[in-house]
């Protein structure tokens, strides 16, 4: 997304970038500057180096190599934000628990939202979603955009996935907020997904719904409806696709230090949509 529109997210003052240095974290990096160029928005980087509770001892020397391997990489996030002209601070941290470590200094430097990639260091779960990014949205952080490798958001199509929980409906202010702050969002699709013949009048129900509110709120964008049967996770990625968004929203479901820490299908949604996803979630602090 150019510069001299506003961004998708509309005001954002403050982004915690959250990222361990590798290629994994790229997409997340391009939309933190382009975020703090549209918005004049400030950029925390977050830098987390997680100690191994099994090796005490060698944290100091793993830690220290860490540093190494991640300096000239944080280093160019700086260069990137300062020919940019966007305020860039840099936080490097030691943690025992770096998914808690980064949701504290996100709420310590007021982020709007922690922006991470979908993947990291330590390899892939099952469902393909890096294990950090997975528990530091198990944390309930209002706003987590999740960017894979190597992609943009250019803030023109957005899906919204809508169960009707607490969760969902913030995410659809939050879908309908963008609407009246981005002038380029062209187009909003509202999926609910029943899982069997009879709760589909409940899911266009819950379609249309949301899609009167946006009328009456006299948003840009247009608005659809779309209520089908299936399983929730692979209708979600699979409608992305096929309407060619570059945004999904969707409620996350925080349940503590739990297996999967986050909705189930929250969680395949982000290991498997070609996009970014932003999962919302109602602020615990």
């Amino acid at each position: 997304m150019s510069a001299s529109n506003k961004h998708i997210m509309g005001e954002v003052k403050t982004i915690a970038l959250a990222t361990d240095g590798s290629e994994f974290s790229e997409g997340a990096v391009q939309e933190a500057i382009l975020f703090g160029q549209s918005c004049g928005a400030k950029i925390v980087v977050l830098n987390v180096i997680a100690i191994d509770t099994e090796s005490a001892t060698s944290a100091h020397s793993t830690s220290a190599a860490a540093r190494r391997d991640t300096k000239e990489y944080i280093e160019n996030i700086q260069k990137m934000a300062t020919d940019n002209e966007i305020e860039c601070e840099v936080v490097i941290k030691e943690s025992y628990q770096p998914d808690k470590t980064i949701v504290d200094l996100a709420y310590q430097h007021n982020a709007d939202v922690i922006i991470m990639g979908r993947h990291g260091r330590r390899g892939l779960l099952k469902l393909l979603v890096g294990s950090m990014t997975s528990k530091v949205i198990g944390h309930g952080f209002p706003n987590v955009l999740v960017v894979p490798k190597d992609f943009t958001i250019t803030g023109e199509k957005i899906l919204l996935a809508t169960d009707g929980s607490e969760a969902s409906q913030l995410a659809a202010e939050e879908a309908l907020s963008m609407s009246t702050h981005c002038s380029r969002l062209e187009d909003i699709y509202i999926l609910s997904v029943a899982t069997k013949e009879s709760e589909l009048e409940e899911a266009e129900q819950m379609a249309n719904l949301i899609c009167e509110k946006a009328k009456i709120q006299e948003t840009g964008a247009v608005c659809t409806p779309i209520a089908t049967i299936g399983r929730p996770s692979e209708v979600i990625v699979a409608t992305a696709l096929d309407k060619n968004v570059d945004m999904i929203l969707i409620g996350g479901h925080g349940k503590g230090l739990s297996k999967l820490l986050m909705g189930h299908v929250t969680e395949k949604v982000i290991g498997r949509a070609h996009c970014a996803v932003l999962v919302v979630e109602k602020d615990k602090k």
